[in-house]
């Protein structure tokens, strides 16, 4: 069995099985990223990873695929569509509805991705032998940089990957192999001069193009931060109470992108834009329940009710006083805090007033205190 695959037949053939497994689009990248891993522990380096230390402790093997698998000869990447059925930017105009990202309003794409990639790597070593590891978002690999060394697309200024023929909606998969496979040809970059992207993002997250500060990102915001969000940023946040999709959405290329072809992808009804009101009152079973099979999970309920009060407070309704209020017993320090945060906003400073007296003489967390403090 041959160890080095250079045909261009061969390649094709194992592009062709790979699309035929329903990915997208398929690519030969080499076990290196080049650049990106000098820019990634810059990133680190000033910590703008924020909180998410987890990136920090293995950034070595993410800045370098051979570190990770010293063994690993070429890699596999695939491209998974998971494209709205509309412009998701519409969605911004109901402030009494919450808005969940694009990516988490379907099934988990890491079970979806995965199960098929697996299906790949089988094939693969049963075509052509070698050994394989499948990663899916979950290990320190960077695929968006191994993506683009795929020839898949560039990563455009917002730091994701675009594709000519498939736009921004595009989730990633990666198959280490170590056969030697030839890789493809680069993607030129194709931004030019666009700006939308940079000139959207609601807090001002891209310091430059092609860098991020992940602090400043709603997307992190809402899903990796673990605390309180700053002040500073709730109000940008709007109704966005699940990542953020802005700079993917305004991309020029996306005219070229299509509705996803897996129905897994597909945005469940009671998650396209749910009402704030039916958010607000999860208990954590019923978080649990309303939310398996999907990412949002992992966020857990006191962030992802935190995120819902912001919202409230931002739609300015005072319908929601009641609901409201009812948190500012709740167990969790993140929900009383931004229920505070959020009556703040939707009462008039009397009344306001009169809960702070009634609240706040009881209130042991300093945090809430402060919120108390500031409203």
């Amino acid at each position: 069995m041959k160890t080095s695959i250079s045909e261009t037949g061969a390649k094709d053939a194992i592009r062709a099985k790979a699309l035929s497994l329903g990915f997208d689009a398929a690519g030969f990248a080499p076990p290196a990223i080049g650049q990106a891993g000098t820019r990634l522990l810059e990133f680190l380096g000033e910590g703008r990873q924020g909180t998410m230390s987890w990136m920090e402790t293995r950034g070595e093997q993410r800045a370098d695929p051979k570190t990770l698998w010293p063994e690993v000869r070429s890699i596999l990447v695939v491209g998974h569509n998971y494209g709205p059925d509309h412009d998701p930017m519409d969605d911004l105009a109901f402030p009494n509805r919450g808005m969940i990202s694009v990516y988490a309003r379907g099934r988990d794409y890491h079970d979806v991705l995965k199960k098929r990639l697996k299906q790949m790597a089988r094939w693969l070593v049963e075509t052509h032998g070698g050994e394989v590891k499948v990663f899916v978002d979950t290990a320190p690999v960077m695929e968006k940089p191994l993506a683009a060394a795929a020839g898949l697309g560039w990563q455009g200024k917002h730091t994701n990957l675009v594709s000519t023929e498939l736009g921004s909606w595009l989730f990633l998969g990666a198959i280490f192999s170590t056969l030697t496979i030839e890789p493809d040809q680069l993607h030129d970059d194709r931004c030019g001069t666009c700006r939308a992207c940079l000139d959207i993002c609601p807090t001002d997250a891209f310091p430059a193009p092609y860098q991020l500060d992940a602090r400043r990102c709603i997307s992190y915001l809402t899903i990796e931060h673990k605390g309180h969000i700053a002040r500073e940023f709730r109000k940008a946040m709007g109704n966005r109470i699940y990542g953020c999709d802005d700079c993917l959405a305004v991309c020029p290329w996306n005219k070229f992108a299509e509705t996803a072809r897996e129905a897994a992808y597909h945005a469940r009804l009671e998650l396209k834009t749910p009402q704030l009101a039916d958010l607000a009152g999860l208990t954590d079973t019923a978080f649990r329940e309303v939310f398996a099979g999907s990412p949002i999970k992992r966020t857990g309920r006191d962030r992802f009710v935190r995120n819902v009060l912001i919202a409230i407070g931002n739609s300015e309704d005072t319908r929601y006083a009641a609901q409201a209020e009812a948190l500012l017993e709740d167990q969790s320090p993140l929900v009383r805090a931004m229920a505070v945060w959020a009556l703040s906003q939707i009462l008039s400073a009397e009344k306001f007033a009169h809960l702070r007296k009634d609240y706040m003489a009881n209130e042991t967390d300093d945090a809430v205190r402060e919120e108390w403090q500031a409203g």
